[in-house]
């Protein structure tokens, strides 16, 4: 829900496969038989570029449009590095109207001369043809490396791109010369690097425009929203650094008038500005931005950034020399605890929670902060390959030391906000306490009531990777998708009406609404902070709601719950949407099912000249049992979109524009994505 992005999943195994035996154990057909010979002549060696090609998923994580999208911010993520070394200033990237994506620095170009290397393979090549075709080359390893700080250290980097692409191109201008080197065929070189004049008025740089592999990838459609959206947040991370992005083309021209659309970032308060742009739709609590920056003798350096508003939900983004750290780490342990400790120390020292009283907990004081935590560091140390949580003990010093130093000093000085802080803690801890008793109360009906909402109609299976929940409006739907159901892995819930909107609820409240219960207890792994994805019952929660816009609103607001109070679930890839036709259409004695008005146009242009009567499919309660199952619940026929999320900021922004107070933002927001199906169907 391009919350981040939702990507459509291919169609799940049907419900019979995991019964069937593994394929090692099950005799295999002549044709599929591996050699009784087998021995060493049989293993094969892919090396660099051919073994990208072979499994490019395990280099930039999928063949579909988010693999697509991650070479750009591969070939991005070196120019940034340029800017936060201080070489560079500006950043443009173009969608070019032949296919092609082009970025362009004016930072110092690629290193050209020829290398000096004890593989003959490399002695003697261009640095630059090196640095662009051979997989863990570059300028950022090693003491002596080119870079302090680099947010590219773990990548995969731009061979990695080349290997996946059908032609490659980079301009170097460097010591007053540009050079050309040109590459395709995933890689192999086509021209060599050349001088082809001067560098224009002594300009320094790097262009590179590559062409992705249509062969490799699903699609080599480039979406525009989500580049703006990672562009704008790279803006905001690195203060001063101008990044233009321009589309060039023409069926993407959204003002229709017949020129490139252009934008540009620059943020010269960096994280004040990205604080402020993430609060622009809710309600902050005081207009001003505590902003601090400091680093320590290691060439460490931390910002710190944060405003509270009236909303609910913490908003604590973090990086690490530009990478998002969902996971947090230490920087985020550093930066809670000083927060914990300076609130409740301020509020003691000036009397405004009486002697007797509870200190806050961390969760208090965070409900309805928006704060950034960046830091850029030498040697980043990453848990995991997804770069998801940082390790580094020394960020956590820095970080808390700082915020223990600067936020005192901020509160001392602007005692209004640090009052309005502390009272916001204090009904923050009201409601916690009160949903506290909510879930005890909660917890102990279920534990006498067996322990699920007796509308479930629950599948026969009990393990979790093979069950499904389909959450459906009303009665009429759920006897249809009952009867369509697989009942060993497939389960029924029905939800009358749109639940509540728990953007806008604290969660004592939400423990109240009938709906949200039967939810919670049904998905099981608990709700909020104590959420546990490896106890949810099902691996599969599925949004079965009405092709209409009622339908997309409760849709709308099961995603808002999931992300809100299941985050892991939601993270672990367990949401999902599923896709019901809106028309179906007789072409000869057979039925086919339209999903939308979009499919409704496609299909009309692949039969002109005829006339179909179409049957516009009002709900799923009218739809019959048979028709249900093959068009939206048969695993093996069915298309669900899967919802994941990719930046937590953006994800929280979308949330907070979708489902917030800000009619205006939210229409805005409609209308620059609404034709893009993965948005209409948020």
């Amino acid at each position: 829900m391009a919350l981040n992005e939702l990507s459509a999943s291919e169609p799940a195994p049907s419900a019979g496969t995991a019964e069937t035996p593994s394929p090692a154990a099950q005799p295999q057909p002549s044709g599929t038989r591996g050699s009784a010979d087998y021995g060493s002549d049989d293993i094969a060696i892919l090396e660099g570029r051919e073994h990208v090609r072979k499994r490019p998923g395990m280099y930039i994580g999928s063949t579909g449009i988010t693999g697509l999208h991650h070479c750009v911010w591969e070939v991005v993520d070196n120019s940034v590095d340029e800017a936060m070394a201080g070489f560079a200033t500006k950043i443009s990237i173009t969608l070019q109207a032949d296919g092609g994506c082009r970025v362009e620095d004016d930072g110092r170009g690629i290193p050209v001369a020829p290398m000096k290397h004890q593989d003959k393979k490399y002695d003697g090549k261009p640095a630059a043809e090196i640095v662009l075709s051979v997989l863990n080359a570059g300028g950022k390893f090693g003491e002596g490396s080119g870079y302090k700080v680099s947010g590219g250290l773990h990548g995969v980097g731009v061979s990695v791109v080349n290997a996946l692409s059908a032609r490659l191109m980079a301009e170097i201008d460097r010591e007053g010369q540009r050079h050309v080197i040109e590459f395709h065929k995933g890689g192999l070189v086509k021209n060599k690097l050349v001088v082809t004049g001067k560098a224009p008025r002594g300009r320094t740089g790097t262009t590179v425009t590559f062409w992705p592999d249509s062969t490799i990838f699903e699609t080599t459609e480039f979406r525009a929203e989500t580049m703006l959206e990672r562009f704008r947040m790279m803006a905001f991370l690195n203060a001063g650094l101008e990044i233009r992005f321009t589309d060039e083309r023409p069926d993407h021209d959204r003002d229709g008038d017949g020129q490139p659309d252009v934008h540009t970032f620059k943020f010269n308060d960096g994280l004040k500005d990205f604080v402020k742009h993430l609060n622009a739709t809710k309600d902050p609590l005081f207009s001003k931005v505590p902003q601090f920056k400091v680093s320590d003798e290691l060439g460490g350096e931390a910002e710190v950034a944060m405003q509270w508003n009236t909303g609910y939900y913490e908003g604590l983004h973090s990086f690490a020399n530009g990478i998002a750290t969902n996971g947090g780490g230490s920087h985020v342990e550093g930066f809670k605890a000083a927060l914990t400790s300076i609130v409740n120390k301020y509020a003691r020292d000036k009397n405004l929670v009486k002697e007797k009283d509870e200190n806050f907990q961390g969760e208090d004081i965070r409900e309805g902060l928006t704060a950034i935590v960046s830091v850029k560091l030498r040697e980043p140390q990453f848990e995991g390959q997804t770069k998801d949580k940082l390790g580094n003990t020394s960020m956590k010093t820095l970080v808390q030391k700082a915020t223990n130093e600067k936020l005192a000093e901020w509160f001392e000085e602007n005692p209004t906000e640090a009052n309005k802080v502390v009272k916001k803690a204090q009904l923050a801890q009201q409601g916690r306490i009160a949903a506290r008793k909510a879930r005890d109360v909660a917890r102990k009906s279920a534990t006498f009531g067996g322990g699920l909402p007796g509308k479930l109609k629950d599948c026969s299976g009990k393990n979790p990777a093979e069950s499904e929940l389909f959450i459906v409006e009303g009665d009429s739907a759920m006897g249809s998708a009952t009867d369509a159901r697989d009942p060993r892995t497939q389960a029924i819930l029905p939800i009358r009406g749109k639940i509540l909107n728990v953007e806008r609820s604290r969660i004592d409240k939400m423990m109240q609404n009938t709906e949200i219960q039967a939810l919670i207890s049904a998905i099981g792994g608990g709700v909020g902070e104590e959420f546990d994805a490896s106890k949810a019952r099902y691996h599969k929660v599925i949004a079965l709601c009405d092709a209409d816009v009622d339908g997309a609103h409760i849709r709308t607001l099961l995603l808002t719950f999931f992300y809100r109070q299941m985050k892991p679930m939601v993270e672990a890839g367990f949401c999902y949407i599923a896709q019901p036709p809106l028309f179906s259409v007789v072409v000869g004695k057979e039925k086919q099912y339209l999903k939308d008005d979009a499919a409704k146009a496609v299909f009309m242009e692949e039969h002109p000249n005829k006339k179909f009567e179409f049957n516009r499919l009002k709900g799923l309660g009218e739809m019959d049992a048979d028709e249900l199952g093959e068009t939206t619940m048969d695993a093996s026929k069915r298309t669900l979109l899967k919802v994941t999320v990719e930046q937590a900021a953006i994800a929280d922004e979308v949330m907070s524009t979708l489902m917030g107070e800000d009619v205006e933002a939210r229409k805005k927001f409609i209308i620059q994505n609404a034709n893009d199906v993965r948005f209409l169907d948020i």
